[in-house]
């Protein structure tokens, strides 16, 4: 019994080291969430050219930002041709928006049509803000 109740607390424990909890959003600032599908991966890169610190999130001050993100997927092999594979592609998006708000949540969902990857910013009601646009794309 006494083995088991180790292990079990053991795992526990590990799981818990591995986990990155986020962090609570600043009211003085702009949250950004990042939503994609779990056969692909959507990372926050950089705010107006600078490298962030955590690629789950933006927060960002109020008024104009880039943002910068990185798309992964994969492209379906119908999409490719007869007799092909699924090709995996790895590209970078960037979205301008000029009216972030302080205490606002906002979010940026991406996905992928074929090759072509798409991300759009909403806010918390749902309305479309902006766009992104594709800044290059490549294989992985």
């Amino acid at each position: 019994m006494r083995p088991l109740l180790l292990v079990t607390s053991l795992l526990t424990l590990g799981g818990c080291a591995f986990l990155r909890f986020m962090p609570t959003p600043d009211p003085s600032q702009a949250w950004v969430d990042l939503h994609t599908n779990t056969e692909s991966e959507l990372l926050a890169y950089q705010v107006d050219e600078k490298p962030l610190d955590d690629d789950r999130y933006f927060q960002v001050s109020p008024g104009k930002h880039e943002l910068q993100v990185r798309f992964q997927f994969a492209v379906d092999a119908s999409n490719i041709g007869p007799n092909s594979q699924a090709h995996q592609r790895d590209c970078r998006l960037e979205l301008n928006y000029p009216e972030f708000a302080a205490g606002q949540r906002y979010r940026l969902e991406a996905g992928s049509i074929g090759f072509r990857p798409w991300a759009k910013l909403y806010d918390d009601q749902h309305r479309l803000l902006a766009r992104a646009r594709e800044t290059r794309c490549g294989g992985i």
